[in-house]
């Protein structure tokens, strides 16, 4: 009952603005105050933080913050799939009639996550999808899972409900709804693509191929062809500003996930998590 109230809450707010205002924020040198009591009640492994606490200017570098070097070893073999972010495991499986699942019951297709055409859709039929979710204590960061070189970025403007269980459970279609920026690569796998979906607070999504930014007042949807950028595995794809989720989508018969791959296992950014051909 509490969930299906906070669903209808969160439908009324303005999330959109409340996520610029979160990221205006985020971005001030206030918010470096709340750093140490969040990294207390979230259990921030501080051992792993790239800088101590106390130097992050804000909010929002300290949560976009680097790990050391030696705190995500990339999982070596010239086929191996690694993780491309610090998160759970919301779902997997096989891309079947072009649907894919969101939850117990709840569906949506490639055609509407990407904003694509169906020729663009066909690609991924029979493939393999994984989505991870990242809760506001995890590593913001994206990385490569394989190596690549990035094709093209497609932009899609939309609404920001929550992506965690009460969106999930509660609002069909979430991922569609939700805004997207999606990155395509063309890797020794075949054709992939890497969804990042926004969410309530995120203040923006950004990655290092160029001015593509999210959340904006009035934005409009674009896809820009990219000039056939490589990126090795583990390399840095983009980031959160704030907690979010992470679809992945592949062509058929190139991937196999391990047995690491079940609902709700934590993963790590670089760890083994199947192989490809």
């Amino acid at each position: 009952m509490i969930n299906y109230v906070l669903k209808h809450v969160i439908r009324l707010l303005p999330q959109n603005a409340i996520s610029r205002t979160a990221g205006k924020w985020g971005h001030s040198s206030f918010s470096r105050h709340i750093i140490k009591p969040y990294s207390a009640i979230y259990k921030i492994n501080k051992d792993e933080v790239e800088k101590p606490l106390g130097e992050y200017p804000t909010f929002t570098a300290f949560f976009t913050r680097k790990l050391k070097e030696e705190a995500r070893p990339i999982s070596s073999g010239t086929d191996t799939l690694v993780s491309p972010v610090d998160g759970k495991v919301a779902q997997f499986g096989t891309i079947t009639k072009g649907a894919l699942i969101q939850a117990k019951g709840i569906n949506y297709t490639v055609e509407q996550l990407l904003g694509c055409t169906s020729e663009i859709s066909d690609r991924f039929e029979g493939g393999t999808f994984l989505t991870i979710y990242l809760s506001p204590r995890d590593y913001h960061r994206i990385h490569m899972p394989l190596p690549g070189k990035l094709t093209k970025a497609t932009y899609l403007p939309g609404r920001l409900f929550p992506v965690n269980r009460i969106g999930v459970e509660h609002v069909q279609g979430l991922f569609t709804k939700n805004e997207r920026l999606i990155t395509y690569a063309d890797t020794p796998a075949g054709e992939m693509a890497l969804v990042k979906v926004g969410a309530f607070v995120v203040g923006s999504v950004r990655v290092p191929y160029g001015e593509h930014a999210t959340n904006v007042k009035n934005g409009r949807a674009y896809s820009t062809e990219l000039p056939y950028v490589p990126f090795k595995k583990g390399e840095e794809v983009g980031l959160f500003e704030f907690g979010s989720t992470v679809v992945l989508l592949f062509e058929k018969d190139h991937i196999l996930l391990s047995d690491k791959i079940q609902p709700d296992a934590h993963l790590k950014y670089g760890e083994a998590i199947g192989t490809y051909r």
